[in-house]
C-alpha cells in the first residue's frame, strides 16, 4: 500500500508539473481562450470559443534552408543529423518563459469606416529555447474579443543571425468539414471568383476555380488564399488571414483533406526559397477571427489593430477621393491606351511618336480629358484618372518588355502642363497612372523622377499597375522581393506627399493604418471583369468578408449602362448587376477612394440614379452592420464623417432578398428624409437590370423599412436631417 501511495503521489506531482507547463490566455470578454504547450519538443496551440474548440491542437514553427552566424548564408549538408537539427525551428524546443500583459487604447484613423477604433487585447508571449542549437524564438499571441493574432519573433543571437526560410509550418487544424468561401492558391493574383464548398471538396473543384496558367500548379490542389472565410455547421464564422505583411512573403494555406488541417505555404522566390531574414526580425501576424454573427466579421478591426500606428507625422495632405476617369472606354474596347497601332522601330526614349500614324482610338487625348475634367467639375468630383497618357503602350504587354515606361514622357496628344492647369482652374486634380508592366526594377529606377514630375504638376495620387509576369523573371507578385518593392514605392510616395492606389499588388494586410497614404488597392476581381464576360452576383457580397478585411479596395463601381455594346460595339458582355446593386457598392465596399467608373454620357442619361453617387461620401464617422451572410447579402449603414447624413447600402447574390432595416441608429427625436433607390419589382440582373424606383419618405429612429432587392441587385438610401 505504501508503494502504491508513493507512485500515486509521483503521478500527481508529474501531472501538476505538466499542467503548469500549459499556458493560456483569454480575450477581454472571456469568450475566446488560446492554450499553448510544448509537446514532444514541438510548440502546439489551440483556440476555443465559448467553450467549444475552434482550432484543434496545431503545431507551430519553421524549417530553414541554411543559416550562418557569419552572414554568408553558408550551405549545410542536409543528409546529416546535425544539419537537420540546424534547419529545424519547429522541434527541439523547451518553454523558457511565458509573459502576460494587457492593452487597451482607442486610436483615430486618418480615414476609415469609423472615427474611433478600440484596440483591446490580452497578450501571451512565450520564449522557446533550443538547447542543442543554443537558439531561442518568441511566439507572441494577442487575443481579442473577435479573434486571435500571433507571430514569430527572432531576437538577435549568436547562432541565429542570417537565415533562409524553406517553409513556415504554422498549422490551423479545423474541427469539422466547414463551409468555405475560397480562392485557389496563386502566387500572382486574386482576380478570381469565389467558390463556395465544403473543405473536403476543394481538391475536386480546384481546377474550375483557377486559370490554366495559375502559378498554383507549383504546389498542391488543396491550396487556398487568404483571407479565407468559413462557417461551421453550428453557425460559427471563422476567418484566416494575416496582418502587417512587411519584408516577408505572402501566405497561402494548404489543406490536408484527411485531417482538415491547413498549413501555411509561403510564396517562393525565383530560387524556390521563401524568405531571407536577419535578426532581430519577426513574421507578419497570423490571424484567426471567430464570431457567431456574420455581421461581427464585417465590424472586426483585428487586422488593422495588429498593424503599427501611423508613421506619417503630418497627414494633412492625405484626403479621401471620389473620382472619374478615362478608363472604362479602354477596358470595354471603345478606346485604346496606345497612341498608334504601329510598333515603333526603336525603343522608348528614341521614338518620334509625332512621325507615327495615330490610331484614332487613343483615349488619353487633350479633348477627351478636358471633357472628363468638365464633367468632374460640374458634378463635384475630386479627381480625373487618365490611363494611357505616356509613351510605351504599343508593346507594354509584349513578351520582350522592350518598351517599358519611363513614367514622364507623354504622348504628343497629351499636354501634361496644359491639362493640369485646366483641371486646377476648375477645382479638380488629375490622377496619375503608372503601369509598370511588372518591370519592377525599371519602375524603381524611374520612381524618384516620376514622383517629382507629379509634384511639379500638382498630382497628389497615383494608380500603379503590375500586369504580367514580374521582371526579373521568376519572382512573383506575392513574394518577399515584390512585397519589399511595394513598400519602397509606398514610403517614397509618402516623402513626396503622394497617395497610392496599387493594382495587381499583394493583397493588403492592414498596412493602411501605418501608411495611410495607401488609400486603395485592387488585389481582387473588380469591375473590369464585367467587361471581360461578367462576374456572377454574390461576388460583392463575399468581398467584405474576405478581401476587404485587409484594407479598402478600388473596386471601381457605379456602372449604369449594363449593355456594353451600346457604346463598344465589339463588346458583347453584359454587366451582371442591377443599377441599384451598383449604387449600393459605394456603401457596402468601403474605400476612401471611390470611382464613378461609367462614361459621363451614361450618367447623363440617368441623372436621377447618378445623384446618389454624387451625394455619397467616402469617409465615415460610424458604421452599423445590419444584415450579412457571405455571398448572399450585405446591408450596411454609415454616417458621414463631419456631417449628420446617413447612407445605407444592400447588395445581394444570385437570389432576391427581403430586408428589414431598423433605423434605430439615427439620432432619437430627430426627423430625416430618406431617398430610397430600389430595384423595381420586375428588376433582375440578367433580363431587366436598368429597372429601378426612387422614392422619398420621412423617417426617424423608430422607423422600420421593409425593402426588396432583386437577384444580383440591391438598394441604396440617403438619409438627411430635416432642418
Amino acid at each position: 500500500m505504501k508503494t502504491l501511495n508513493t507512485l500515486l503521489c509521483l503521478v500527481l506531482v508529474l501531472t501538476g508539473l505538466r499542467a503548469m507547463a500549459v499556458e493560456s490566455v483569454s480575450s477581454p470578454n472571456g469568450e475566446i481562450t488560446l492554450t499553448f504547450d510544448v509537446r514532444g519538443s514541438r510548440p502546439v496551440y489551440n483556440v476555443a470559443f465559448k467553450g467549444k474548440t475552434i482550432v484543434a491542437d496545431s503545431h507551430l514553427g519553421l524549417r530553414l534552408v541554411r543559416e550562418s552566424s557569419r552572414g554568408d548564408f553558408a550551405n549545410f549538408d542536409t543528409s546529416t543529423d546535425a544539419s537537420v537539427a540546424i534547419r529545424s525551428l519547429y522541434d527541439g524546443f523547451e518553454l523558457a518563459r511565458a509573459e502576460r500583459s494587457s492593452f487597451d487604447e482607442t486610436w483615430h484613423p486618418v480615414w476609415g469606416e469609423e472615427r474611433d477604433i478600440r484596440n483591446h487585447y490580452n497578450e501571451l508571449a512565450v520564449t522557446l529555447k533550443q538547447p542543442r542549437q543554443d537558439r531561442s524564438i518568441i511566439v507572441r499571441f494577442r487575443v481579442y474579443d473577435d479573434g486571435v493574432g500571433f507571430r514569430y519573433e527572432f531576437p538577435q543571437q549568436k547562432y541565429l543571425n542570417y537565415f533562409v526560410i524553406e517553409e513556415e509550418l504554422t498549422e490551423f487544424a479545423m474541427t469539422g468539414d466547414h463551409i468555405a468561401w475560397w480562392l485557389g492558391g496563386d502566387y500572382d493574383t486574386q482576380e478570381y471568383e469565389y467558390t463556395r464548398s465544403r473543405l473536403s471538396e476543394i481538391s475536386r473543384l480546384f481546377d474550375a476555380a483557377i486559370t490554366p496558367n495559375s502559378s498554383q500548379t507549383q504546389f498542391s490542389k488543396t491550396g487556398v488564399q487568404t483571407s479565407l472565410q468559413m462557417k461551421t455547421d453550428d453557425g460559427i464564422y471563422i476567418n484566416l488571414h494575416e496582418a502587417a505583411l512587411i519584408d516577408y512573403p505572402c501566405m497561402s494555406l494548404n489543406l490536408n483533406e484527411k485531417t482538415l488541417t491547413f498549413t501555411s505555404w509561403l510564396t517562393p522566390d525565383a530560387k524556390g526559397h521563401k524568405g531571407y531574414m536577419q535578426t532581430p526580425c519577426h513574421t507578419p501576424w497570423r490571424t484567426i477571427q471567430i464570431v457567431d454573427d456574420a455581421r461581427e466579421i464585417l465590424a472586426s478591426r483585428l487586422i488593422l489593430n495588429l498593424n503599427e500606428p501611423c508613421k506619417i507625422e503630418d497627414t494633412s495632405w492625405i484626403r479621401p477621393v471620389k473620382y472619374v476617369g478615362v478608363w472604362w472606354q479602354m477596358i470595354t474596347g471603345a478606346g485604346s491606351w496606345a497612341y498608334t497601332d504601329e510598333l515603333p522601330s526603336v525603343k522608348l526614349g528614341q521614338t518620334d511618336y509625332r512621325a507615327l500614324r495615330p490610331n484614332g482610338k487613343h483615349s488619353a487625348n487633350n479633348e477627351n480629358v478636358k471633357r472628363y475634367i468638365d464633367f468632374a467639375a460640374r458634378h463635384g468630383f475630386d479627381q480625373v484618372l487618365v490611363e494611357g497618357w505616356n509613351e510605351g503602350w504599343e508593346d507594354w504587354f509584349g513578351n520582350s518588355k522592350d518598351y517599358v515606361f519611363d513614367f514622364v514622357t507623354p504622348y504628343p496628344d497629351f499636354d501634361i502642363k496644359a491639362l493640369n492647369d485646366y483641371a486646377h482652374e476648375r477645382g479638380v486634380r488629375l490622377m496619375m497612372h503608372h503601369e509598370t508592366s511588372s518591370s519592377a526594377r525599371n519602375y524603381e529606377r524611374h520612381l524618384e523622377q516620376a514622383y517629382s514630375l507629379m509634384n511639379r504638376y500638382g498630382y497628389n495620387s497615383v494608380k500603379s499597375g503590375y500586369v504580367g509576369d514580374i521582371i526579373p523573371r521568376g519572382e512573383h507578385h506575392y513574394g518577399q522581393w515584390m512585397v519589399n518593392h511595394y513598400q519602397y514605392a509606398l514610403e517614397l510616395a509618402a516623402k513626396h506627399h503622394i497617395m497610392v492606389n496599387g493594382h495587381e499588388a499583394v493583397r493588403p494586410t492592414g498596412l493602411c493604418r501605418t501608411w495611410p497614404n495607401l488609400i486603395g488597392n485592387e488585389s481582387a476581381r473588380g469591375t473590369e471583369y464585367q467587361a471581360f464576360g461578367g462576374t456572377q452576383p454574390g461576388h460583392t457580397a463575399i468581398l467584405p468578408f474576405t478581401r476587404l478585411q485587409g484594407g479598402p479596395m478600388d473596386y471601381t463601381p457605379g456602372i449604369v449602362e449594363m449593355n456594353l455594346s451600346t457604346f463598344a460595339p465589339d463588346n458583347k458582355s453584359r454587366v451582371l448587376s442591377t443599377i441599384c446593386g451598383q449604387l449600393a457598392l459605394y456603401v457596402t465596399l468601403y474605400s476612401p477612394l471611390q470611382m464613378a467608373a461609367d462614361l459621363p454620357e451614361n450618367y447623363e442619361k440617368r441623372p436621377d440614379a447618378f445623384q446618389f453617387i454624387k451625394d455619397v461620401p467616402v469617409d465615415w464617422e460610424r458604421s452599423v452592420y445590419l444584415e450579412a451572410e457571405p455571398m448572399e447579402y450585405v446591408t450596411i449603414a454609415r454616417k458621414q464623417r463631419g456631417g449628420d447624413a446617413w447612407f445605407v447600402g444592400n447588395v445581394t447574390g444570385k437570389s432576391a432578398f427581403d430586408s428589414t432595416v431598423r433605423l434605430d441608429f439615427l439620432d432619437k427625436g430627430r426627423k430625416y428624409e430618406a431617398t430610397i433607390y430600389a430595384d423595381a419589382k420586375d428588376a433582375h440582373y440578367l433580363n431587366n437590370p436598368h429597372a429601378y424606383v426612387i422614392s422619398k419618405k420621412k423617417v426617424d429612429a423608430k422607423t422600420v423599412l421593409r425593402l426588396h432587392s432583386a437577384a444580383g441587385g440591391g438598394y441604396a438610401i440617403s438619409i438627411k436631417p430635416i432642418k
